[in-house]
């Protein structure tokens, strides 16, 4: 299973108002926002976590095939984080999703994975290569080849991000 999700900051600072009271206690649980408040730079933990857990919510839903509002459920620790990179967990109801997210100076990009060695063979692709399911499920269709591929499609502003897991 593959998701991501990339946030464009730019664009996350005109739309949300995050600091404003009650935004983090309804998205985030009680050590997510300690990782907020004690965080250096608490804008960027916050999307940080917020992209982590939209990359593992459409691993999970692809999995599942259920759409629902719950981020809350979707928990997230951080294992290493850089300047330029992070790497975590999502837990959502039991299943495990290993992320990994790229910061750069106009956007933080998350891809979430159930199978941890798999974020070796993740790539990025055009969005024309794109097919959906009935249930809206983002695949790749390759040339002369009869089976899909999982492909998970992310965009917000200026931004745009599709990524596949090469065949293993």
């Amino acid at each position: 299973m593959i998701g991501n999700d990339v946030i464009d900051l730019v664009q996350s600072r005109k739309d949300s108002n995050w600091r404003r009271r009650g935004f983090i206690p309804k998205l985030f649980g009680a050590d997510e926002q300690l990782l907020i408040a004690n965080s250096p730079d608490p804008e960027t933990t916050l999307w940080l976590l917020w992209s982590m857990k939209e990359a593992a919510y459409k691993a999970w839903n692809r999995e599942t095939k259920i759409r629902k509002y719950m981020p809350k459920k979707l928990v997230c620790t951080i294992s290493r984080q850089s300047v330029s990179n992070a790497c975590g967990r999502v837990v959502c109801e039991g299943k495990i999703y290993y992320t990994e997210t790229i910061f750069a100076p106009d956007f933080i990009h998350s891809i979430a994975v159930s199978v941890f060695s798999h974020l070796d063979y993740v790539i990025e692709i055009e969005k024309n290569e794109i097919v959906k399911d009935h249930f809206g499920i983002p695949y790749i269709a390759v040339e002369g080849e009869s089976e899909l591929f999982a492909a998970s499609v992310s965009n917000h502003g200026r931004f745009e991000k599709v990524v596949t897991i090469l065949r293993i």
